[in-house]
C-alpha cells in the first residue's frame, strides 16, 4: 500500500511511543497529586510544555495542552471572543476566512447562534489565498478576533499569516491561526508569525490521536470551555494526558528540528508528482496556489470523473488518498473550500487530495502518478461507454 493521506493522520513514530511508554505504565501518577508518582508526572508535563515552548519560541506558561486541534481551535475562537465580549459588549464580531477548517468555522457559527456575534467571512482568490486587502476590509472596531489558517488542509495553500496578523495587531485585534497542517512543514516561531494564538494537532506529526496544543500569547484574555479543577493555568480543566503531552512534544521537536531540509526534499518530490499527474491525465486541474503551498499536499480536480470513484479505483491499485478533508468524508456536497475558490460544484466533486508524510519516496510517487493516470482513464472510458 502507498499511503498518501497523511493530511488526515500519520502513524505514531517509534521515538514517540518510546517517550510515552513510561507514563502509560509505571509512571502513571496524576500530576496534581503531591506524592512521588504525582511529582514525576508533573515534572514530565513541565518538560513537555517547555519543549513545545522551545519550538514555538514562547514561554511555557503560554502553552495549553488539549485533546487535539479541534479543541484547540474551539478554545481559541470561542475563548478569546467571549473573554473580549465580557470586558466590552461592543466586541461582537469575529472574522474568519472562507476556507477555514470546520473546527474554526463551526466555533464562529456557535458564537453567532448563541452569543449574538456576527461572523464576517473573508473571501479568497482562485488559489485559496486571503489577500491583506481582503482581510483589512473585514476588520472593524467591533471585531473580537480574526482567525485565518496557516495552511489549508484540502488544497495546501499557505496564507501570508505574518502580514495578516500584522494588520489585525495594528487595530488591537487578537489573531489566531490554525497551524494543524503547517506543523512539521513550515516555521512555527510565534514571534515571527506575530500571532496571538496558534493551534496544533499531534496526530498529524507522528503523535497519537487525542493530543493537541494551543499557544495563547501572555495577557490575552481567554474564557475556558472546560471548567473544573483549574488545570492548565485555568484554561483547560481536567487531569492532564501526560503521556499524550510527552508524545506530542517529542513528535513536534523531531518534526521541526529538520523542518527546512524535509520541506525542501518533499517539495521537490511533490513538484515531480504534480508534473507526472498533469502529463498522465489530460484536463486535470491542480488546485491551490502553484508555489505558496505545503510541501506535503498535491490536490487535483479530474473533470469527467467522480472523486469518490477515483479514490476507489486507486485503492484497488494500492494507493490510499482522499477526496478532501477527512472531517467531511462521506458527504456528497462539493468542497466548500473549492467552491470558495471559484470552482463549479460539479468540478469540485471530482477533487482528489494526495498528502505525504516524511517517509514518502520518489518511487512511491512515481507509482502513484502512474496509477492516477490509469484510474482516471478507466473511469472516463466507462463513462463514455
Amino acid at each position: 500500500m502507498i499511503f498518501l493521506d497523511a493530511a488526515a493522520t500519520t502513524p505514531v513514530r517509534r521515538e514517540v511511543l518510546d517517550a510515552m511508554w513510561p507514563y502509560l505504565t509505571g509512571e502513571f501518577g496524576n500530576p496534581s497529586s503531591h506524592h512521588s508518582l504525582g511529582e514525576a508526572a508533573a515534572s514530565a508535563l513541565a518538560d513537555a510544555r517547555a519543549a513545545v515552548a522551545g519550538v514555538l519560541g514562547c514561554r511555557p506558561g503560554e502553552v495549553t495542552f488539549t485533546s487535539g486541534g479541534t479543541e484547540a481551535d474551539n478554545l481559541a475562537v470561542k475563548g478569546i471572543a467571549l473573554a473580549r465580549q465580557a470586558v466590552d459588549p461592543r466586541f461582537n464580531r469575529v472574522v474568519i476566512s472562507a476556507v477555514e477548517h470546520p473546527a474554526v468555522e463551526e466555533s464562529a457559527r456557535y458564537l453567532e447562534r448563541f452569543h449574538g456575534f456576527a461572523v464576517d467571512v473573508v473571501p479568497v482568490d482562485g488559489t485559496g489565498r486571503v489577500t491583506p486587502e481582503a482581510l483589512a476590509a473585514a476588520l472593524r472596531p467591533e471585531t473580537a478576533l480574526a482567525s485565518v489558517m496557516y495552511a489549508n488542509n484540502e488544497v495546501g495553500t499557505v496564507q501570508p499569516v505574518a502580514r495578516l496578523a500584522e494588520l489585525a495587531r495594528a487595530q488591537g485585534i487578537p489573531f489566531h491561526t490554525d497551524a494543524v497542517q503547517a506543523a512539521g512543514w513550515l516555521p512555527l516561531d510565534v514571534k515571527i508569525l506575530g500571532v496571538d494564538a496558534l493551534s496544533i494537532s499531534g496526530h498529524k506529526l507522528g503523535a497519537p490521536k487525542g493530543s493537541g496544543v494551543l499557544y495563547v500569547r501572555g495577557r490575552t484574555r481567554i474564557e475556558p470551555l472546560v471548567h473544573g479543577g483549574g488545570q492548565e493555568r485555568g484554561r483547560r480543566s481536567g487531569t492532564e494526558n501526560v503521556a499524550g503531552a510527552v508524545g506530542l512534544a517529542t513528535a513536534l521537536t523531531l518534526a521541526q528540528s529538520g523542518q527546512q531540509q524535509l520541506a525542501d526534499r518533499v517539495s521537490t518530490l511533490r513538484d515531480g508528482f504534480i508534473r507526472e499527474v498533469l502529463r498522465a491525465v489530460p484536463g486535470a486541474v491542480l488546485t491551490g496556489h502553484p508555489t505558496e503551498r505545503l510541501p506535503s499536499v498535491a490536490s487535483f480536480c479530474f473533470p469527467g470523473t467522480s472523486g469518490e470513484s477515483v479514490l476507489l479505483e486507486l485503492e484497488r491499485q494500492g494507493v490510499v488518498c482522499s477526496s478532501g478533508s477527512a472531517c467531511a468524508a462521506g458527504s456528497d456536497a462539493p468542497s466548500p473550500v473549492l467552491t470558495a475558490m471559484g470552482f463549479e460544484a460539479e468540478v469540485a466533486q471530482t477533487a482528489v487530495r494526495f498528502s505525504f508524510d516524511s517517509t514518502v519516496s520518489g518511487d512511491d510517487l512515481a507509482a502513484a502518478a502512474k496509477a492516477v493516470g490509469a484510474a482516471v482513464g478507466s473511469i472516463r472510458t466507462l463513462g463514455r461507454a
